[in-house]
């Protein structure tokens, strides 16, 4: 598809989000076009009061144009009240609808997808780039349905006066459409260029701001000050390129238009020409020419703010055009009875990159507990991410209770799942708001303490004046790492979800925490089939079977005593946490 074919395609799907709100706009379309018949009946009154009033001096003519100006100043105000209202207000509801559909669609997008762009760059896409397609759009609408009026209303005008002074006019029409062509281009390549450039200051202050300390302890304040510098720059750079290209297409159509309106003073210096029009009907027509100077000149700047809403527009549709998360499954149970079954299963993040799963095969009763040990990157936590289906298996295939996973609607799928990983994500909302996210079902109060109380959150929550009811802050800043760790176990209590993932969910822990921790697991595992991935091997020991991983392959399997009979792998890792003083 060529550019001008997307653009077209890119003005329908707008012109779509317009037609809900047709009423509005077609009220904020009579505005414009009642603002601009008021100042053509203005001027077209000239005539009257120069050749009458003046020429004739007549008196009374000059008294009703006093008492008719202030009228039509005020139909005049009335009609742009009424076409800045409706179209503003049909700009908002459309930039409110677009950012309420990016934001849906980007939660229904696969785990992939966000893995390969930065935060920022999405925030961008759902702050400035929804924004700039209403501004933009509303803007240029506005201008062109008004300004465009009006200049048809003053040739109207024109042509009434001198049709023959007039058709200069339409000499230079041609130029200036060839002007505009070319500029329009220019227009769409730097405003794209804009969008981009906005996506990564948003990126690199979000990224200084999540990783304040990191900058402040490596004394990183001058590497971020200067990447932002150079972004900022390439901001200001393409703007400026923007205000150019506007500028400078501007004052070539006044030119051009200025060209015009000498050649019409030569033509009116002719005798058969003098002769033919009145003091009244040339200042009509001098003054109507003038006074195109300014809608022609606003109607080129149009371009430009189409073409960053068409821009702008374009960067959000690529987003919505996205495909969603493939949910083709359509069993659902309510509660699984927690047999998992991995057969065969390869998977790589990446096409090209190395495998992260080869060949794994392994099998989990329902109500036993399987741990997966093994270094950083031997694919223990792929494990977890192809259970949920965060990514989808490529060769092989997962069951659950004899079923492969992709047979199961993924919300049913998902709800089978508790996952407590070393990583806990939460909102800034109180303890108790933040234990209840996700609950399947209502839950009271009561439920929120006891899962509380059994994760043992209420032993610091006790001592805060608000209890449960503190704030986290973002992201549970105002926490410490075991604290955010109890909650995150304490809201996969009250999940009551058949099967458990434990992803290093103790990692954060002090040994006393831990030990606390490692009752409330105990008591999260009894009749639920649990998935454990560890780096501290105390913790697994109880394990109905452990599975030793390396590059993506299981090289030992067997529960804690058989596997440090072996002397294998597993027992070098094991002495080496407990009697090499790591």
């Amino acid at each position: 598809m060529d550019s001008q074919q997307k653009k077209q395609t890119t003005f329908k799907r707008l012109i779509g989000y317009i037609k809900p709100y047709k009423l509005a706009f077609i009220a904020a379309v009579i505005g414009m076009i009642g603002y601009a018949g008021v100042d053509t009946l203005f001027f077209s009154q000239i005539e009257t009061l120069i050749d009458d009033g003046l020429t004739e001096q007549n008196s009374d003519i000059l008294i009703y144009g006093a008492i008719f100006v202030p009228f039509f100043f005020i139909i005049r105000g009335f009609f742009n009240f009424a076409s800045s209202y409706f179209l503003n207000w049909v700009g908002f509801k459309v930039v409110t609808k677009m950012r309420q559909q990016l934001f849906d669609h980007l939660m229904k997008l696969p785990v992939s997808f966000h893995d390969q762009h930065s935060t920022g760059d999405l925030i961008s896409k759902i702050t400035y780039d929804t924004q700039q397609v209403a501004e933009a759009s509303s803007r240029a609408l506005l201008v062109l349905v008004r300004e465009g009026a009006f200049v048809i209303g003053l040739l109207g005008l024109m042509f009434y006066q001198s049709w023959q002074l007039s058709l200069v006019f339409l000499v230079v029409g041609p130029l200036i459409a060839k002007v505009v062509s070319v500029v329009s281009k220019r227009f769409r390549k730097v405003s794209s260029r804009i969008q981009t450039a906005m996506g990564n200051v948003t990126t690199t202050a979000e990224q200084m701001i999540n990783g304040h300390k990191v900058v402040v302890m490596h004394e990183g304040q001058k590497k971020e000050s200067k990447r932002f510098s150079e972004i900022n720059n390439t901001t200001r750079n393409q703007n400026m390129k923007l205000v150019n290209t506007r500028v400078i297409s501007t004052s070539v159509i006044q030119f051009i238009a200025s060209l015009s309106l000498s050649m019409v003073l030569v033509i009116a210096s002719f005798p058969e020409m003098l002769g033919e029009l009145s003091a009244g009907a040339f200042t009509t027509l001098l003054t109507s020419m003038i006074m195109l100077l300014r809608p022609l000149k606003q109607l080129t700047n149009v371009n430009s703010d189409f073409q960053r809403g068409i821009a702008a527009a374009t960067s959000v549709f690529t987003i919505l055009d996205e495909p969603i998360e493939i949910d083709k499954g359509s069993k659902v149970i309510d509660r699984a009875a927690g047999q998992i079954e991995f057969d065969d299963v390869s998977f790589g993040y990446q096409q090209g990159d190395d495998l992260a799963l080869e060949h794994v095969s392994f099998n989990v009763a329902p109500g036993k507990t399987i741990a997966l040990v093994g270094r950083s990157g031997s694919g223990k936590s792929t494990i977890s991410n192809l259970l949920t289906r965060f990514y989808d298996v490529e060769q092989g295939r997962i069951l659950l209770d004899g079923h492969n996973i992709n047979d199961y609607k993924l919300k049913c799928l998902r709800r089978q799942f508790a996952l407590v990983s070393q990583h806990v994500t939460l909102f800034n909302d109180t303890i108790a708001n933040n234990i209840a996210y996700g609950a399947s079902k209502d839950v009271s109060k009561d439920d929120i303490i006891k899962a509380a109380e059994q994760a043992y959150v209420t032993e610091f929550t006790d001592n805060m004046p608000k209890g449960l009811d503190t704030m986290v802050g973002e992201n549970g800043v105002m926490l410490s790492g075991g604290q955010r760790q109890r909650i995150a176990i304490a809201r996969a209590l009250l999940q009551d979800a058949p099967i458990l993932i434990l992803d290093e969910a103790t990692s954060a822990l002090d040994t006393e925490s831990e030990r606390h921790i490692q009752q409330a697991l105990g008591a999260l595992r009894k009749n639920r089939t649990a998935i454990v991935i560890a780096h501290r091997l105390s913790t697994i020991e109880n394990a109905d079977e452990i599975l030793v991983m390396d590059n993506g392959e299981i090289i030992e399997r067997g529960t804690h005593q058989q596997l440090l009979d072996q002397e294998g792998a597993y027992s070098q890792l094991y002495n080496l946490q407990f009697h090499g003083g790591a």
